[in-house]
C-alpha cells in the first residue's frame, strides 16, 4: 500500500506541475497574441498551492526537509529520538490548529469567487486543512517507524536508513 500511495502522490505532483506549466505557457502565448486567457493564471496559482502541500508531505515522509542538526548529531540516539518525538507532538498540535482554522476559513469563503476563474475560493483555502492532515499522517508514520525501528529517527535520515535501501531516494 505504501508503494502505491508513493507512486500516486508522485504522479499527482508531476501531473499538477505539468498542468501549471502548460497553463502559464498558454497564458503567456495568448497574451503575446493579444488574446489573454485570464483564468489560466488563477488556476495555475490554485494548483500551485496544492503542489506545495503534496511536495511538503512527500518531503516529510522521505525526511527530506531542511534541518540544522550540527549540535543534535552529537547527542545519543535515544535523546535525539525523544527530542524529535517532542517536536512531532508540537508540530501535530500546530497542524491540527491549521486544520481547524483552515476549515473555518474554507467555510467562510465558499461563496467567494476566485479571481476570474469562476471557481469558489474555497478550493484555495481547503488546501490548508487538507495539506495539514496529510502532513500529520506523514509525521505519525515517521514517528511509528522511528519507535519501531531503533535505528531510525522521525525527521532525520540516519545512516541505517541509507544502508537498508542503498539510496536515500527510496527512504
Amino acid at each position: 500500500m505504501g508503494r502505491l500511495y508513493d507512486k500516486a502522490e508522485l504522479g499527482l505532483g508531476i501531473a499538477l506541475l505539468a498542468v501549471i506549466t502548460a497553463l502559464v505557457f498558454i497564458a503567456a502565448v495568448m497574451r503575446f497574441a493579444g488574446n489573454p486567457v485570464i483564468w489560466s493564471v488563477d488556476l495555475a496559482q490554485l494548483l500551485f498551492i496544492w503542489v506545495c502541500f503534496i511536495g511538503a508531505t512527500r518531503a516529510m515522509r522521505q525526511k527530506a526537509h531542511l534541518g540544522v542538526d550540527y549540535l543534535v548529531r552529537l547527542f545519543p540516539h535515544r535523546l535525539r529520538l525523544m527530542l524529535e518525538t517532542a517536536m512531532a507532538a508540537f508540530f501535530i498540535l500546530f497542524l491540527l490548529t491549521l486544520t481547524i482554522e483552515g476549515y473555518k476559513l474554507t467555510m467562510l469563503n465558499w461563496a467567494r469567487v476566485f479571481g476570474d476563474s469562476g471557481l469558489s475560493y474555497a478550493w484555495v483555502t481547503i488546501a490548508v486543512p487538507a495539506g495539514s492532515i496529510l502532513l500529520i499522517c506523514s509525521i505519525l508514520a515517521n514517528l511509528v517507524d522511528a519507535w519501531r525501528n531503533p535505528r531510525h529517527l522521525v525527521y532525520t535520515r540516519t545512516s541505517a536508513e541509507f544502508d537498508e535501501t542503498g539510496t536515500a531516494e527510496s527512504v
